[in-house]
This record gives structure tokens, sequence and C-alpha cells, in this order.
């Protein structure tokens, strides 16, 4: 059986292919060097890098005060897995309140719109205050920090992610609409099998960006008394005078969003090479 030989061309087209590839790497390569270079002359090589070293990143500090950072950590873990499922229920609930078509709803509309206005102006730091020390005074009821928490980032975050819903919802084309409710299928039926699956592959993107912002806001539930991560930091920095817990902490929430982040620009490119490829689905 012979074997294929290309041609002359395809030869020089693979020897042009091979040669950018090599230049690209070069170029990398090149670029790295001189990047580290700019950062040791204008940043470690500066008279004060010692003392920024010794008091943000200082080894054993780090290693001393992990074990109590995690540990709060852990409370941080607990508000966000269960803000997640809150914040989606009452997100797609409001868009779907305000998707409701017709002049009866116009009063629900109005509140829905209201309810997202209202929470994306709030500051999250005062919603956390209004929640976190306003609904106990009222009720006259001590409230777990961690349920106050997942409240006050419910409150902000369902705001956020009902206008990605909604937008998604009215990004779809109104002849599927038409041809559903043609096909005899009610209002919430086309929602849900029609609209809705065809919505979410523009509304994934931007939902994982408010995820990993919710991410990091669950962070500041430490000034409702709750012991988390910067609450841990806050007291090991109290104990040595010694800002590296904080960075322990800051690199926890970091290697918490980096897969979501990484993720979200997987299905980003994935999903912009089916568009430019003609694929539907």
């Amino acid at each position: 059986m012979s074997s294929h030989t290309p041609s002359a061309l395809e030869v020089e087209r693979r020897a042009y292919r091979r040669g950018r590839e090599r230049r690209s790497v070069l170029v990398a390569i090149g670029s790295t060097l001189v990047f580290a270079a700019v950062v040791w002359v204008t940043v470690v090589n500066t008279p004060g890098w010692t003392k920024v070293q010794q008091t943000f990143f200082d080894p054993a500090t780090a290693v001393a005060s992990l074990p109590k950072v995690w540990d709060g950590f852990l409370v941080n873990l607990q508000v966000l897995a269960l803000s997640v499922v809150t914040v989606a229920a009452v997100a797609l609930l409001i868009a779907f309140l305000r998707t409701l078509p017709g002049a009866v709803f116009f009063p629900v509309r109005v509140v829905a719109a209201a309810y997202t206005d209202l929470f994306r102006g709030f500051p999250f730091i005062i919603v956390l205050y209004l929640v976190g020390f306003g609904l106990p005074t009222i009720t006259n009821t001590r409230i777990p920090v961690v349920l106050l928490g997942v409240l006050a980032v419910t409150l902000t975050y369902s705001s956020y992610v009902a206008e990605v819903i909604r937008a998604g919802i009215d990004a779809v084309h109104p002849s599927q609409r038409l041809a559903a409710r043609s096909l005899g299928l009610g209002y919430g039926q086309t929602l849900r099998r029609v609209v809705l699956p065809q919505a979410l592959r523009k509304m994934t993107p931007p939902l994982m960006n408010d995820f990993v912002s919710m991410q990091k806001d669950v962070g500041l539930i430490s000034i409702l008394g709750a012991i988390d991560a910067i609450a841990a930091a806050r007291s090991a920095n109290a104990l040595s005078y010694n800002f590296t817990p904080y960075v322990v902490a800051g690199i926890l929430f970091v290697l918490l969003a980096i897969p979501t982040i990484r993720t979200a620009d997987w299905y980003t490119a994935r999903l912009r090479e089916r568009e430019q490829s003609g694929a539907i689905l």
C-alpha cells in the first residue's frame, strides 16, 4: 500500500506554519522575560520590598494562620452553597414576574422591577447591615449569622441574576414563542420547554461572572460577627501584627474563583465557535 505524499505546496504551507509557531513561542518567551525584568526593577529590587514581604508575605505566619483561616473559610463556603440555591430560585421567580404579558400583570411587573432596581442600587454592605442588625431587632429573636448572610446575599444577587435571566429570555426571538403557542403550549410550558433552554446558552457566561462576584462578597459576612475567613485573618493579625493572614484568606478566595473563571472562558469560547460554525446547539 502506497503512502500519501504531500504536494510541494502543502509541504511549503506546513513549513510556514511551523515557522510561525516557533516564532510565536520565541516572542512569548521574550515578552515574559522582559515583563519579569520590569517587575524585578520596579517592585522586587526596591528598598521597601523587604518590609512589604515581611508584613504581607511571611511564610511562617501564613503556615501558622492557615488552619484558623481555613476553618473560617468553611463558613464562607456554607453561606455560598446555600446562597446559590436561594439566589437561583428567587431570581428565576423575579425574572418570570417581569416577563409576564398582559395589562393585568402590570402591578406585578412594577413590583418586580422596583425590587431589582432597589437591590442593584443598594451597596451590598448596607444590605448586610440592614439585614444583619435590623432583622433581629425587629423580630426580637436571635438569628444564626449564616442565615442572615444567606438572606443578604440572596436579596442583592437575585436582583442581578434576575436581570440576566430576563435579558436571556428577551433575547430569544418572538417567533419561537409564537411557534410554541401555535402547537398548543401554554405560557408556562413555552417558557420552560422552548424559551429557557435557548436562553440558557446566552445567560451562562454572565451568570458565571455573577457567581464569581458572589464568591467574593460572601467574605463580607464577617461584619455580622461570623467567624469566617476574614474574621479569622483579623484575629490572627491582632496576635501577630502581620497582614499575611489576610493574604492567605485572599488566596483561598482566588483558588475558589479560578475554576469558575476558567469554565466561563471555556464555555464562552465554545459557544463562539459553535455560532461561527453555524451550529444550532
